[in-house]
């Protein structure tokens, strides 16, 4: 049978996958990749590898460690911070995917004599006339093929994704059944291979802080601001504005930013019309078969836990294109990634220049 190299994260998704692919009877290998060097509390990089390990030993399957940590720094987390510097909210993780473990990690097991590599993502592929379609997991709470919509065909036809057809509970279960310690580890939800942590403190490590005003929609400075970095469009939380500075109780929330003033504009209410936008530009476009769909009307998301919307796409040129939505969407954020699909199938997606 052939050889199937598994990504373990020491996380139960990729720990699963290990265990289905062994009783479908392939001849499996374990990967463990550290992608980033830090020795703070937030990194868990030594208790993953002690998951992974542990993992391995009941499978009694061979774990081998390898460190893409300056691929990363060099690929990953350098276009990320010049994102921020910009004012942009970039998403790390589909970069990671594309960079790292579809990339670095493909062709690291394909030289080891891997027939194809297999991860924990919860989505799945299926074969039309010599194509590799990307399609959603199963279960609607943890599909992410919004993650690996920048894949192309060569890193899907060489991937498995074993547990794409699973709940995460049937995936819990199975862990627990097999003796698996991480049954009920708790999913990551930090920067990707960074962890969980305080993002303001992380940022301020590698990006100067720059204070400046909080305006509300009539231009009145209302409050101080950090840094531009540190705040997305839609974002209520933090912004440590009083109740009465407003024209009622309603919450505050980030419309824009003023990049060439330095100032975070804010207004009030989560019906406030300058949070809702029909339309988006994008650019680096990429489409998983190679090509435009040729059907006239698809769904996007504009993040990751975004539903699905009605939309058509008109190209402006061969690199950039406008989305309109059948329904205004919620915060559209510059440098997020917006995402096709017809029906489960994900088509590629772009990246968020501009919205109105």
């Amino acid at each position: 049978m052939s050889r199937i190299v598994v990504g373990l994260s020491g996380g139960v998704d990729s720990a699963v996958s290990a265990s289905l692919l062994l009783e479908q009877g392939y001849d499996v290998e374990a990967i463990f990749m550290k992608n980033w060097e830090d020795d703070s509390e937030y990194c868990t990089v030594e208790q993953d590898y002690k998951d992974a390990l542990q993992v391995c030993d009941i499978l009694k399957i061979p774990l081998r460690s390898v460190n893409f940590a300056k691929e990363y720094w060099d690929k990953v987390f350098q276009h990320f911070l010049e994102e921020y510097k910009l004012g942009r909210t970039p998403n790390p993780d589909i970069l990671c995917n594309s960079e790292i473990k579809f990339k670095e990690f493909l062709q690291y097991s394909i030289e080891l004599g891997a027939k194809k590599i297999a991860t924990g993502h919860y989505v799945r592929t299926k074969n039309i006339n010599g194509e590799t379609q990307l399609l959603k997991g199963l279960d609607p709470n943890k599909d992410q093929s919004y993650f690996l919509h920048t894949l192309n065909q060569n890193q899907l036809s060489q991937s498995l994704f074993p547990i794409g057809t699973l709940d995460k509970s049937e995936v819990r279960i199975h862990a627990e059944k097999k003796g698996f310690t991480n049954f009920n580890k708790k999913d990551s939800v930090g920067i990707c291979f960074i962890g969980e942590r305080n993002f303001k403190d992380f940022l301020k490590k590698y990006i100067p802080a720059k204070p400046g005003f909080i305006i509300d929609e009539l231009s009145n400075v209302i409050g101080q601001h950090d840094g531009l970095m540190y705040h997305t469009i839609g974002q209520r939380k933090g912004l440590r504005i009083g109740g009465g500075n407003g024209q009622s109780t309603d919450a505050w929330y980030v419309l824009d930013k003023d990049i060439e003033n330095n100032q975070l504009i804010v207004g009030q209410g989560i019906k406030n019309t300058r949070l809702y936008k029909k339309n988006l530009n994008a650019s680096s476009i990429h489409w998983i078969n190679n090509r435009k769909p040729e059907v006239d009307q698809l769904s996007a998301k504009i993040r990751y836990r975004a539903a699905d919307s009605l939309c058509t796409i008109t190209a402006l040129s061969k690199t950039k294109i406008t989305i309109h939505f059948e329904k205004p969407q919620f915060a559209i954020a510059k440098g997020q990634s917006v995402v096709f699909y017809n029906n489960e199938v994900c088509l590629g997606g772009a990246i968020i220049t501009s919205s109105y």
